[in-house]
Formats: C-alpha cells, structure tokens, sequence
C-alpha cells in the first residue's frame, strides 16, 4: 500500500462562489509529493456532518500525513495555525443554518490540542520562496477550528500520523469587491501547499516536539 497524504478543503460558504481550500486540494489529487500520493477530500462547512466525512476518508485513506485547509478571508498569506479548542461558537450560520454557541467539539475531550506539523520550519520554507506566510495562533471558533480539533482528537493516539490545519487567503477573483483587502493567486497556493506537504514529511517525527512546536 502507497504511504498517502490526505488533503481537505471546504465547500464555498457565506454567500462565495468559490474556496480556495477546495480549489487547492482538488489540484493535488493524485500528485506524487515525497512518494506519497496525495488524497483529496472536499468537506461541507457544516458542524458535525464534516466531521463525519472527514472520519471517513481517514479510514478510506489512512494517511501518514493530514494537512486540512481552510479560507481566511482578510490574511495575505498562508497561515498554519497552531492549536485547535474545543469550542464552538458560530458568529454565523454553518451552510445547513447551524450557529452553535458555546458547545465542546467533543465533550469531556481536552482543552485544546498542539498541531503535529512543524509550523515553523513551514513558515521559513514558504518565505525562503517569496510566499507570504506566518504562524496563526487561533483558528476561530466557526468550522475550520472545529475539523481541525476533530482530526487532532482522531489522530492523537497514532503516533504514525501527523496532522494540522493551514488557512489560505482569498483568491484575487473573491476580493474585487472587497477593496484594500488581500489576496493570493491559485498558482502560488498550490505551490505553497506542495511546500507545506514536503516540508512535513521531509522533517523527522522524533524531532517533533510535543505540543505542536516550534522548528
């Protein structure tokens, strides 16, 4: 069996033709990176229900490496966050009309968890090539922080597995009546993505350090 990277992305939400995260990994699918192939699975941005489709394509899939993408409407670059909580608490409508306010992700599951990835080896690759990149330190409260906890929740106990979540901005396209607000071409999201995925896999596990830290 190929050792396999698994890539999520959103559907468009709040109104947006679009979503860049989705844009994103439906573009690897199927690519070699590191001789890993890469996996793509495109999520609903629903509480709950992406949880569900996510789960499954961890057992469909059961990838060495998991890198879940999000959009980050008002970012100028590509931003991997650095811990999940468990919380939700909707500013507005999931796309099935659900706002969540003050409910666990996983009840009695912990606080928060660390990102497995090295965030800041990442963060120095994707610069070192000229594309606008910084560690996040909230992911929110809305669904991008909700799959992200779930997939740290669901992995936490394989050693094997490694995993976080990267927020990308909006697409030139989304913003041409959003004026002064950043954007990113597809091109070099996807080029960054590829970053994000070698430098994950080529950086050693043992010298990972717990908590989701620093490189």
């Amino acid at each position: 069996m190929k050792r396999s990277v698994l890539v999520t992305g959103f559907e468009p939400f709040g109104g947006d033709l679009l979503n860049p995260s989705e844009v994103i990994a439906v573009a690897l699918e199927g690519r070699v990176i590191s001789k890993h192939v890469i996996h793509a699975q495109v999520l609903p941005c629903v509480f709950g229900t992406s949880i569900d489709v996510l789960n499954d394509a961890l057992n469909r899939y059961k990838p060495n490496l998991v890198i879940c993408l999000g959009q980050a409407g008002g970012r100028a670059g590509i931003t991997p966050e650095r811990v999940a909580i468990n919380i939700d608490d909707a500013r507005i409508a999931d796309n099935d009309a659900n706002k969540p306010i003050d409910r666990p992700i996983v009840k009695g599951g912990p606080v928060a968890y660390f990102s497995t990835l090295p965030i800041k080896a990442i963060t120095a690759a994707l610069n070192k090539q000229k594309i606008v990149s910084s560690v996040s330190q909230t992911a929110g409260t809305f669904v991008c922080n909700h799959i992200f906890y779930a997939l740290m929740h669901a992995i936490t106990k394989t050693r094997s597995v490694r995993g976080g979540f990267v927020h990308v901005p909006w697409l030139p396209e989304q913003i041409k009546d959003k004026k002064g607000q950043p954007s990113m071409p597809i091109e070099v999201m996807i080029k960054g993505i590829e970053t994000v995925i070698k430098v994950s896999l080529k950086t050693a596990k043992d010298k990972l350090v717990s908590a989701g830290a620093e490189h």
